[in-house]
C-alpha cells in the first residue's frame, strides 16, 4: 500500500515535541499529533513515484538495484498529488511563522511538488541543484545521465523572516558567494548502510548534502524535522552540529538502523565550533559615529589604496572630494565611475605609515560596544 493520503486525523493536544526521537508510523498521521508552531525546519525526502517499468539491466545483464519498494507506488498522479497535499499541509501547520522547508526529488516528482508548495502558500526561495560526480550511468542508452537532483527551498510564507546563514555558506564556498548548483558525490563507501551485501535502503542521501542545508538554514538547538527519515541521515548531520530533530518513519526496520546509527554520534563538545558566526548580527555601525567618537576628525584625509582618489571627512558623517559629495559608498563608487562600493574597504587611513582600512576603526567601535 502507497503512503497515506487521508487529511490529518484530530490532534491529541501533545505539549510539546518529542526531541531527538524517532516516531515509527505514518508520517502524516504521526504529524498530526505534533503541536502546531513547534519545528523551525522541515527537511523532507519524500517518496519519487519513480513509475519504473520493469528491470534495468546492466550491460553485463545484471540487475541495477533501484527504488522497487512499496512505499514509492502509487496508483495514478492524483494519488500521489493528494499524498503530496496531505504531508506538506501537515508539515506548514507543524513550522513556526519565520519557519522553513527543505524538499528533494526527482523529474519524477519535484515539479508536481513544487506545484503542491505554491497552491498551500509556501514561498519558493531557491531550487537547488544536486549535482552528482558520480552519477548511475544511463544502461540503455535513450536518455541523458541523470546525473542530478533537485532540492527547492522554501519559507512558511511570503511574510516569514526565514534563516539563512549568508557569511557561513561564503565561508563553506572559499569566500565565494554560494552559488544554487552544488557538486557533492552520491553516498558511497563507508557511509553507505549495507545489508547482506546490498543497499540498506536505495535512497540514502550524503551526509555532505544535509551538511550544508543545515548550517545555511538553521542556528544551533532549533528542531528539525523529517517526515521520511529512513535510515537518519538528517538525524546524524544534526546532532553533529548541534541542532535537535525529530525523525517519522513508518518502516521500523528502517527507524532501527537509524538509532544505531545515531548511537555513534555524539554532540559538538563546544557549541560555539557550530555557531554561525554572521557579520549581519552584529551591531550596525555608522560612519558618522567614527567622527561623534573622535576616531576620525572633520577634515581628515582618507585614500583609496593605491593613493589615486582622496576625500575629506566631513562632521555630518559625508565625505566631498573634488567634485563628489555623500556617504563613504556613494563616494567611493562616484570616484571610480563604479555602480557601487564598499565605502569601508575602500576608504583608508594612514597608520604608521601605511595606508589601513576604515573598516579597522569601525572593528575597534563596534568591540567597545559589545
Amino acid at each position: 500500500m502507497p503512503p497515506s493520503t487521508r487529511a490529518p486525523r484530530p490532534l491529541t493536544g501533545m505539549p510539546s515535541p518529542p526531541i531527538d526521537e524517532i516516531l515509527v508510523g505514518d508520517c502524516i498521521d504521526l504529524m498530526a499529533k505534533l503541536p502546531a508552531g513547534s519545528i523551525d525546519m522541515v527537511f523532507a525526502d519524500p517518496p519519487y513515484n519513480l513509475q519504473l517499468r520493469g528491470d534495468l539491466l546492466r550491460p553485463n545483464q545484471t540487475r541495477v538495484d533501484g527504488v522497487d519498494e512499496a512505499w514509492d507506488r502509487f496508483g495514478d498522479f492524483a494519488e500521489y498529488d493528494r499524498f503530496t497535499h496531505a504531508w506538506l499541509a501537515a508539515a506548514r501547520r507543524l513550522l513556526k511563522p519565520d519557519g522553513a522547508l527543505w524538499v528533494i526529488g526527482s523529474y519524477h516528482n519535484i515539479f508536481r511538488v513544487g506545484t503542491a508548495l505554491q497552491d498551500l502558500g509556501f514561498w519558493l526561495l531557491n531550487d537547488v541543484v544536486w549535482r552528482k560526480t558520480n552519477p548511475m550511468p544511463n544502461f540503455r542508452g535513450r536518455r541523458f545521465t541523470n546525473a542530478h537532483e533537485t532540492l527547492i527551498w522554501a519559507a512558511r510564507s511570503a511574510e516569514s523572516r526565514y534563516t539563512f546563514n549568508y557569511a557561513a555558506m561564503k565561508a563553506l564556498n572559499e569566500e565565494l558567494q554560494m552559488r544554487s548548483d552544488w557538486l557533492i558525490p552520491i553516498c558511497a563507501g563507508p557511509e553507505r548502510l549495507k545489508q547482506d551485501g546490498r543497499k540498506a535502503h536505495p535512497t540514502q542521501k550524503p551526509e555532505a548534502l544535509l551538511h550544508r542545508v543545515i548550517v545555511a538554514a538553521t542556528r544551533p538547538d532549533e528542531i528539525i524535522l523529517d517526515p521520511f527519515f529512513g535510515t537518519g541521515t538528517t538525524g546524524v548531520v544534526a546532532r553533529r552540529l548541534g541542532r535537535r530533530f525529530i525523525g517519522l518513519e513508518r518502516e521500523a526496520e528502517y527507524a532501527a538502523l537509524a538509532r544505531t546509527r545515531l548511537a555513534a554520534v555524539r554532540p559538538p563538545a563546544n557549541p560555539d565550533l557550530v555557531a554561525p558566526a554572521e557579520k549581519r548580527e552584529e551591531p550596525r555601525i555608522p560612519f558618522g559615529w567614527l567622527v561623534e567618537r573622535g576616531l576620525l576628525q572633520p577634515g581628515e584625509v582618507l585614500s583609496d589604496p593605491s593613493g589615486r582618489w582622496t576625500a575629506r571627512v566631513r562632521a555630518d558623517g559625508t565625505l566631498i572630494s573634488a567634485d563628489h559629495r555623500g556617504s563613504i559608498h556613494q563616494v567611493g563608487a562616484a570616484v571610480q565611475g563604479a555602480p557601487a562600493c564598499n565605502g569601508w574597504t575602500f576608504w583608508c587611513i594612514k597608520i604608521d605609515g601605511r595606508r589601513v582600512p576604515i573598516d579597522l576603526l569601525r572593528q575597534k567601535l563596534r568591540a567597545e560596544l559589545n
